[in-house]
């Protein structure tokens, strides 16, 4: 999904670890070490070694595994525009019975590819205040390089957690790409993504990133060691990327304003994935169009383990007391009415109909979701959201939704903004209904919230039937406040 230039200090770096190669060859290559290694100073937060016998899939209590080319309801073919088919089929995923994970792209008679692609259940990975978060992996990328890779597209990397059940909020919700790697060549990029596409803050759809060769011995030939870093024991925070410990790309929170930087950070944490993907824009970007009658099925990404800790901050998230009870920004619309993370299981609710009556700007029955205790400064942007709505098969129904701001808890609405309401189409099937809408009306002004309030109400504005929003990790609101 990224392109990048090679990082300025790579001669140096490599002529510094020229002397040291064959100790970091010895220290990289070979089978599976048998067990996550220590990790001095730090606390183990999550971990998976890939035990299991040869053939069987990795743990379902650990991984979810995505299928087909694409999550439902979101972009075709991943977004990136890679070709293959992910299955759950041992023959693309699978332990190989020595402590690795196998992902083994195929391709068919028919020219058709497959390859496995699984993320973590866990969605909460997040550096704790004050402290670090580390993510890291043993890896050694599909053995082939030459013709015979091109549309080879490894990665190891992870993605902030609202985008499970949203799909279209990607770049805002971040996402570290730990290790990337293309058309097998002798290089490991690590690139961040985050604000909007295209452009933005971070250049999308390239993303912040830089690259170097592996330490040693290839990236092909033997298993490095890739690790990311979110460090918020340092003012201002920083992201750092490495290879077998060699620090290579790093990102600074002051690079950003505060509302890229509390989109990306704030909400409940991130998931990891693993997969190897083939063709797209990446690969393409590199060597024309991928893959190629020359590319060669049947090279496995092999992973040694996967491996989350922290350090400082008591080894744990606790809730920062600035911080909406969601401890986010992005406020998840929830079962019962409350306004919170994105951690609940996706759910829905009843929007009544209008009866045939226009309700345009004035909430009908609405549904409510509220949250209070809010002591956040304002960022002087503005009230994006994404909600998930459905009116089945009914004829010109519309959705509509008004965001109000309580910003000391008194009981007065400062701030109210109402958006034109969303006409679904008579196809069932949820679409997405955001701020691109545009403002109906707005009353008041913003100002930072002081154990403040925020109020959404949903409500079919017009319509002769009922519609459904989804709730739990499909609809969110994200305020302007940091």
């Amino acid at each position: 999904m990224s392109t990048s230039r090679r990082h300025p200090l790579l001669a140096a770096l490599v002529a510094a670890a020229a002397a040291l190669a064959g100790l970091a060859a010895l220290m990289t290559a070979g089978p599976a070490r048998g067990a996550v290694p220590p990790a001095p100073g730090w606390n183990l937060q999550w971990s998976d070694d890939f035990t299991g016998a040869n053939g069987s899939l990795p743990s379902a209590a650990n991984w979810q595994v995505d299928t087909g080319h694409g999550y439902p309801g979101g972009p075709g073919n991943w977004g990136t525009g890679e070709i293959q088919n992910y299955t759950s089929s041992p023959s693309n995923l699978s332990v190989d019975g020595n402590g690795n994970l196998r992902i083994t792209p195929l391709r068919d008679g028919a020219g058709n590819w497959t390859s496995a692609r699984i993320e973590t259940k866990r969605a909460d990975f997040k550096a704790p205040a004050g402290g670090t978060l580390r993510i890291e992996g043993r890896i050694q990328m599909p053995n082939v390089t030459g013709d015979a890779a091109l549309g080879y597209w490894p990665a190891f990397w992870a993605l902030g957690s609202p985008y499970r059940g949203n799909y279209w909020n990607w770049p805002a919700i971040g996402e570290f790409d730990i290790m990337e790697n293309v058309n097998g060549l002798n290089s490991v990029w690590g690139v961040l993504h985050c604000g909007v596409n295209p452009g933005g803050p971070c250049n999308e759809t390239s993303g912040l990133a830089n690259s170097r060769a592996c330490p040693g011995a290839s990236c092909q030939s033997a298993f490095h060691t890739y690790r990311f870093e979110w460090d918020r024991a340092v003012t201002p925070n920083q992201l750092r990327w490495y290879v077998d410990d060699q620090l290579f790309h790093s990102v600074s929170e002051d690079r950003f304003d505060a509302g890229t930087w509390n989109n990306m950070t704030s909400h409940a944490g991130y998931f990891i994935l693993l997969n190897v993907a083939i063709g797209g824009a990446f690969p393409d970007a590199l060597a024309g169009k991928t893959p190629t009658a020359a590319t060669v099925p049947g090279r496995p990404m092999l992973v040694d383990y996967v491996a989350v800790w922290t350090k400082g901050g008591g080894g744990t998230n606790p809730p920062d007391p600035t911080d909406p009870p969601s401890g986010s920004a992005t406020l998840n619309l929830r079962s019962g009415g409350g306004l919170g993370d994105a951690a609940a299981a996706a759910s829905s609710a009843t929007l009544s109909s209008a009866g045939g009556a226009n309700h345009d700007g004035t909430p009908h029955n609405p549904q409510t979701f509220t949250s209070a205790g809010i002591t956040r400064k304002y960022t002087g942007g503005a009230t994006e959201f994404d909600l998930f709505v459905d009116a089945g098969s009914t004829v010109a129904n519309g959705q509509q939704v008004r965001v109000s701001y309580d910003r000391t808890g008194d009981g007065t609405w400062d701030r109210t903004e109402t958006f034109n309401y969303f006409a679904t189409d008579p196809v069932a099937g949820y679409e997405h209904y955001n701020q691109g809408k545009g403002l109906k009306s707005s009353t008041g002004s913003h100002g930072d919230l002081v154990n403040g309030k925020v109020r959404v109400e949903v409500w079919n504005a017009i319509g002769n039937g009922a519609s459904t929003v989804g709730t739990g990790n499909q609809s969110f609101v994200r305020i302007p406040f940091g």
